[in-house]
């Protein structure tokens, strides 16, 4: 019988040889997956002999790798900002660019007095922004909203699973809030543009939902549609965070240049490039 070293060893030599970028770790990841071990636990346990029914189902998930699907979808989960969320094809992979949002949206309203506010999470996904900042600043009265009903199913689960109370509405944009009014609103929507959409790697195009990436021609689509609702949506002095695409910084500063808007500024991610839009609501 073969043992979890021998088949460990022999799945890192076969994805280093394909050329599967951080070979050994992803052989471990998936056979941790499999197993319901630690990755200190395979190696504790290297002369384990596995059952077929478990080489089995390891090689699925090996042959799902090779034709290029992403890690977090083959493990069905990913840590984002202290939470632990679960994923599926209907929602995009959290990006590292997104826990900076969200770090610098939580460094920025703790100066504030929270208590009552409310604060909204439009396209959600799979609740990564909302479900964490919920759980940074408890405070705050969390609404996830998604135009997807398997999005948002998911998130609901994901706010479960992080012990958060938040509430949920199904839309297009900002339809679901008809009537109301947010304190806080945050949004990574769709901002790719359909030239950039077909340069993406195939582990983005083949498997994350194409419906949560474009943005229209020119990928600012849901940001006009925002410049042009939010101010019906929003409190006197609500604060507004977007993440945005690389290069929209000066787009963004013209749509939201009307009157109304305050202190708009444009942030950069670790690699330089404009990724994120703040600004506040006279």
């Amino acid at each position: 019988m073969k043992t979890l070293g021998s088949i460990l060893q022999l799945t890192y030599e076969y994805f280093k040889e394909k050329k599967i970028e951080r070979s050994r770790r992803t052989a471990e990841d998936l056979l941790a997956h499999v197993l319901n071990l630690s990755r200190m636990e395979l190696y504790m346990q290297h002369d384990k002999p596995l059952l077929e029914s478990e080489i089995n189902a390891y090689r699925e998930l090996v042959k799902r790798k090779m034709k290029g699907e992403p890690l977090e979808y083959l493990l069905g989960k990913v840590n984002f900002y202290h939470c632990s969320l679960r994923l599926s094809q209907d929602v995009l992979i959290p990006r590292p660019e997104t826990e900076i949002l969200i770090d610098k949206v939580c460094a920025h309203l703790k100066k504030q007095t929270l208590s009552g506010k409310s604060a909204w999470d439009v396209c959600t996904g799979s609740g990564c922004l909302g479900i964490a900042l919920k759980k940074a600043l408890p405070e705050l009265e969390v609404t996830l909203a998604d135009v997807s009903a398997s999005a948002l199913d998911l998130a609901r689960a994901n706010a479960a699973l992080n012990r958060v109370q938040v509430s949920s509405l199904q839309g297009d944009l900002l339809a679901p809030f008809e009537g109301k009014r947010a304190d806080i609103v945050l949004c990574n929507p769709p901002y790719v543009s359909i030239k950039e959409y077909d340069q993406l790697d195939q582990s983005v195009r083949g498997f994350e939902p194409k419906i949560a990436l474009i943005g229209g021609f020119d990928g600012l689509l849901f940001y006009e549609r925002m410049s042009r609702d939010l101010p019906h949506y929003l409190e006197p002095g609500a604060s507004v965070f977007f993440e945005i695409g690389t290069g929209q910084g000066e787009a963004m500063q013209r749509l939201f240049s009307a009157s109304c808007w305050r202190n708009q500024v444009v942030e950069k991610d670790w690699a330089g490039h404009d990724r994120f839009f703040f600004l506040e609501f006279e």
